[in-house]
């Protein structure tokens, strides 16, 4: 039998009110909904919550370039309150990027999870000869020094002698230590960066994004002791050498805000941070800083054409957005 005109109404009124509900839930919440912003999901990965609620999220849009005079100098910035979880700078927060030396923050937050700090460790002919263009803090082969003095060498001095002896004696080798990087930075969510030594000397296959490392350094300064050590202008150490003799010597802070070098902006305070240069990455700098409200900012610049324009750019992030917000 052939529906009449009424019933088509009805028929028509029941599937619209159907649709209504998939739609808009009319006003009813669903049970056990899924929450998209913290989701253990993301891109293939379970295991991370990269949408939490304790963290900034944004998209790949850059923002705040306006009248930045220096955001030209880099290829790559981004500012975040991590208190008020608001994204305060976008510039090609996506885009991957050499880390140079802030790579050693990823090492510090590993050995500060995994490893005894009192615990000594004999230098290794490789970690002694990291490379002629290494950054180094002077180990020598067969050197006995504390971990906690080799994570001194390896955030203030940027130590890769001091990455390579940290990283054998977690994990036994450069290698090995290399994946437990990469598995914890996934775990972080930061899964746009692949990791390949502790030190960030360059490699086609070592690579990261400004996001993947506010990712990173947020969870690296939720340690007391981390934080205890990029906030220190210098740390006197004291170990000995392959022939048992005493060895002294002061690890200073490659920061130029923990030097004097460079000054903050007015209402900013500069905790510590961690410095990166290398020809193929350019200037790096990662830092924390609070701004009058006792905000904690962190602020990435990274492929600075120079150590001027670095801080320039970096004090211009500062000023124009940790203040204002």
């Amino acid at each position: 039998m052939r529906c009449t005109s009424k019933q088509r109404f009805k028929r028509l009124l029941c599937l619209t009110c159907i649709a209504a509900v998939f739609m808009t839930g009319c006003g009813t919440k669903i049970e056990n909904a899924y929450d998209t912003y913290s989701t253990d999901y993301i891109n293939g990965y379970n295991g991370s919550n990269y949408f939490a609620s304790n963290l900034c999220v944004t998209n790949d849009v850059n923002f705040g370039q306006d009248n930045m005079q220096f955001a030209k100098t880099a290829e790559g910035a981004g500012a975040f309150n991590i208190d008020t979880h608001q994204v305060l700078y976008s510039q090609n927060l996506f885009e991957k990027l050499y880390p140079a030396s802030t790579t050693k923050i990823l090492t510090a937050y590993i050995i500060l999870k995994n490893c005894d700090l009192n615990a000594t460790v004999t230098v290794s002919h490789d970690a002694a000869n990291p490379g002629h263009s290494s950054s180094v803090c002077g180990l020598k082969e067969g050197d006995v020094i504390t971990v906690q003095d080799l994570l001194y060498g390896l955030l203030l001095e940027s130590g890769n002698d001091a990455a390579i002896a940290l990283a054998e004696y977690c994990s036994g080798s450069v290698e090995e230590f290399a994946k437990l990087m990469n598995s914890t930075a996934k775990s972080f969510g930061a899964t746009n960066s692949n990791f390949v030594n502790p030190s960030g000397l360059p490699d086609e296959n070592h690579y990261t994004t400004i996001y993947d490392m506010y990712l990173i350094f947020s969870n690296a300064i939720s340690l007391e002791s981390f934080v205890a050590i990029i906030s220190s202008q210098t740390h006197d150490v004291a170990y000995t050498n392959a022939q048992g003799a005493a060895v002294s010597k002061t690890f200073k802070n490659t920061c130029g805000y923990l030097t004097g070098a460079y000054t903050a902006p007015e209402n900013v305070t500069v905790t510590g941070g961690k410095t990166g240069t290398t020809g193929e990455a350019g200037h790096c700098l990662v830092l924390l800083s609070q701004n009058a409200k006792n905000e904690r900012i962190i602020s990435i610049v990274y492929k600075a054409d120079g150590k001027k324009d670095l801080y320039s750019f970096m004090n211009e992030i500062l000023s124009g957005f940790a203040i204002k917000y």
